[in-house]
């Protein structure tokens, strides 16, 4: 898909069709895409989980609540390590939210190119995911998204709102 064109149309999708799994093939692109970020000083100081397994789905599945989450075939779940992440000297900032990030939208962008419906997700319980996954000290969950194919009745909206670009940007 061309670039512009892809950013453009994806969306957030809510319907997924839980009898279709996205192939592993499908699922490494993705990843790639990730794998293949910036990240402050090239650190890379990121691990990504992909659920794929009907028991470690129910169980990671049950950190949201929502009908639609649970029939996703697969989870993302992005994982930082904050001691391998760079941190600026002179004030701490330490950069592991915003490489984390880039990460997210880099696979999330490359899922739509392939056709794999995402929804970015920071409104899961924590506690209950860390423990589902394993979380090792030092590390933190980022965000999640369920990787999967839209249900045959689903319809992109084509509603997305934004600022005029005038809002936004200001030249100086």
């Amino acid at each position: 898909m061309e670039y512009y064109d892809l950013i453009k149309t994806r969306e957030s999708i809510r319907n997924y069709d839980p009898d279709k799994p996205v192939s592993k093939a499908v699922l490494n692109r993705i990843l790639e895409s990730g794998r293949l970020a910036p990240s402050a000083a090239n650190r890379q100081p990121w691990t990504f989980f992909i659920v794929s397994s009907q028991e470690k789905l129910l169980e990671v599945k049950e950190c949201y609540q929502k009908d639609w989450f649970k029939q996703a075939p697969h989870i993302l779940i992005i994982v930082g390590n904050k001691s391998k992440s760079w941190i600026r000297n002179y004030d701490d900032y330490n950069s592991i939210e915003t490489d984390l990030a880039i990460a997210m939208d880099h696979m999330i962008l490359a899922a739509e190119n392939e056709g794999v419906g995402t929804c970015w997700i920071i409104a899961y319980d924590y506690i209950r995911l860390a423990e589902a996954i394993g979380l090792k000290e030092n590390e933190i969950i980022y965000c999640i998204t369920p990787l999967g194919y839209p249900h045959e009745n689903f319809h992109k909206q084509g509603n997305k709102k934004r600022k005029d670009l005038e809002e936004v940007v200001k030249f100086i």
